[in-house]
């Protein structure tokens, strides 16, 4: 199964994998909250990948919930 880059994935929670691909994915949203608050409590920014484009956000922006 191939799967271009940036390519949607659809819901994962339905689909027939291991139990750990699943756990997957709560495990990368549990890893991008933890570098979002320790960007904060740093002060600094993050990089993060937006419809395929590379964009940095300042800790100000995550402190005001911009993105």
């Amino acid at each position: 199964m191939s799967n271009p880059v940036n390519a949607p994935i659809g819901d994962i929670s339905a689909a027939d994998v291991p139990e750990f691909v699943r756990g997957a994915l709560e495990a990368l949203k549990r890893a991008a909250a933890e570098a979002r608050r320790i960007a904060i409590e740093t002060d600094t920014g993050i990089v993060v990948v937006l419809s395929g484009k590379t964009v940095f956000i300042s800790a100000q922006q995550l402190r005001e919930g911009q993105v």
